[in-house]
């Protein structure tokens, strides 16, 4: 019994992988291919629902509408930040992953490459004819000619006692390792451009005019490095927008071309200039850039409160509805009005046409026949002073609403009001006033230092790649018989190979090639 304790006892015992063992391996599988490889493809695998789902920074008029038209999924969105991919959480631990991965692989890849490039090529093997290809002839070759006749054809050659050996393809490993340089160069530009750059988006009317300062944007994302004096100081104003629809066809309604017509100024100094802004076509200023990125109609509203006064007159930007149509939602809001404030909950036709049950819709997108159906008008609290932040697309919080009192519902106002006609509230609280259309853009400015760099870096990457998949890397011995005491006096051997899987077939037809160019008869052969 205590000789099996004993030899249990001093039986050998598994090694414990401690903490620097567990260290070491993170590292090796971080920055191994197969996890770089991985991580590339959850990088644009991530990228993918920023183009299925609306984002903040380029949509915010869609985001709103899947807020209102599916409160549940847009709150499963918001919190996953699917509305934000590219400044989510899990794509930056994606990025930050990627870029470590990248590191690590390039490093050790480009010490080997180094020390591949200064190596001279092997010397020549005892047996040739072992090789996947061999040739044999007798001539008077010597050393120095066939030397000479290889390095005319690029090939880089070492010379010993009766053998040359030469070797070509270099440039394959250099494409692999700029292909990967390239990678983490346009890692490297797109957190250039997170740091250094900037996103904003606003919504401007017809006769409104923007700065490009902070304050005049409805969302401003700005880089960790970005100041407000660091914004570029242009300013225009929305002179005029127009938009064509298709008129016939199964496709009637469909935008066909729609631009707006700026008056820029570059800098507060510079004398103003007129510009077409057109979608994909931005307005650049140094380097920043505007897009067009959606329109709308902004129908023009009087509300006179119940002591005749102008309680709220402009332009009120409608959220859209019914895309095929731009049928849109609006609300406008009177704070100011007495003896009560007042609230409208309406409806832009741009072309309105009456349905056989006694309702009305839009027939079309363009403004041919615009109206305003009145859903519904309240007077109350709406919360405007109570310092909480509220969407311009709802009359109040659900908290406040239910408090509201209705003055006029949809069902008591049969016919949407033309351009022109007034609606008179009940009680003498007021009226409401459809007074003209004019119509909206929502613009995205950006500055990007990092749009260059990256456009240069994804370019190095695909010719890198090329590269590294079309040059083949190969070695060309020659041995000459009797003039290192073995082998037949001028019998001259001639072998090679491919370092690259799978190019050994067209590798055949350049090794012919090479043959005849060493056993051809005039020594100048190039």
């Amino acid at each position: 019994m205590a000789v099996k304790e004993l030899e249990k006892e001093q039986a050998p015992r598994p090694a414990g992988f401690g903490a620097l063992g567990w260290a070491r391996w993170a590292w090796r599988t971080l920055t191994s291919m197969k996890t770089a490889l991985i991580l590339l493809f959850l990088f644009a695998l991530a990228s993918v629902p920023g183009s299925l789902v609306p984002q903040r920074g380029v949509e915010p008029d869609k985001v709103a509408r899947l807020f209102q038209q599916n409160p549940a999924l847009a709150e499963w969105y918001d919190r996953f930040q699917l509305f934000d991919v590219f400044t989510s959480v899990w794509f930056a631990a994606i990025y930050l992953l990627l870029f470590t991965s990248l590191v690590g692989c390039i490093i050790p890849r480009t010490a080997t490459y180094f020390r591949e490039v200064r190596r001279r090529p092997p010397a020549a093997p005892r047996n040739l004819a072992r090789l996947p290809h061999h040739a044999a002839f007798a001539g008077d070759l010597t050393v120095e000619e066939a030397a000479r006749r290889l390095r005319a054809r690029r090939f880089r050659v070492e010379t010993g006692d009766g053998w040359v050996a030469a070797e070509k393809g270099y440039l394959r490993e250099t494409g692999n390792l700029l292909f990967h340089i390239s990678l983490l160069g346009l890692l490297v530009a797109v957190g250039m451009g997170s740091l250094y750059g900037y996103r904003g988006n606003v919504l401007v009317v017809e006769g409104d005019g923007f700065a490009n300062t902070v304050a005049n944007y409805d969302r401003f994302i700005p880089g960790r490095e970005v100041s407000a004096e660091s914004l570029e100081p242009f300013s225009f104003e929305l002179k005029n927008f127009k938009a064509t629809y298709q008129v016939q066809g199964d496709k009637r309604g469909q935008e066909l071309d729609y631009s707006a017509y700026l008056r820029v100024n570059d800098s507060p100094t510079a004398p103003a200039r007129d510009y077409e802004l057109k979608v994909n076509e931005p307005l650049e200023i140094n380097g920043t850039q505007t897009y067009l990125i959606g329109h709308g109609y902004a129908p023009v509203f009087k509300v006179t409160d119940g002591q005749g006064q102008v309680a709220f007159d402009g332009p009120v930007p409608c959220l859209i509805e019914h895309k095929p149509t731009l049928t849109s939602g609006c609300v406008v809001k009177a704070p100011d009005a007495r003896p009560g404030q007042l609230g409208f909950l309406l409806r832009f036709l741009p072309t309105s046409v009456p349905l056989t049950d006694g309702t009305y819709a839009s027939a079309f997108p363009g403004e041919l026949q615009p109206e305003v159906q009145v859903l519904g008008a309240f007077t109350g609290d709406f919360g405007v002073r109570s310092g909480r932040p509220q969407s311009v697309y709802q009359l109040a919080p659900q908290d406040l609403m239910k408090k509201l009192k209705p003055l006029v519902m949809g069902t008591s106002v049969p016919k949407p009001l033309p351009v022109g006609q007034s609606l008179d509230l009940p009680n003498g609280a007021g009226k409401l006033q459809f007074t003209g259309v004019k119509e909206w853009i929502t613009l995205q400015v950006a500055y990007d230092p990092g749009r260059v760099p990256a456009l240069l870096a994804a370019a190095l990457a695909t010719v890198s790649i090329a590269a590294s998949l079309t040059i083949r890397r190969r070695r060309v011995w020659v041995r000459i018989g009797g003039t290192d005491g073995s082998g037949e006096k001028g019998a001259v051997e001639v072998g090679g190979l491919t370092r690259t899987e799978g190019s050994a077939a067209g590798f055949a037809e350049e090794f012919g090639d090479i043959v005849k160019v060493l056993s051809a008869g005039d020594k100048d052969v190039r």
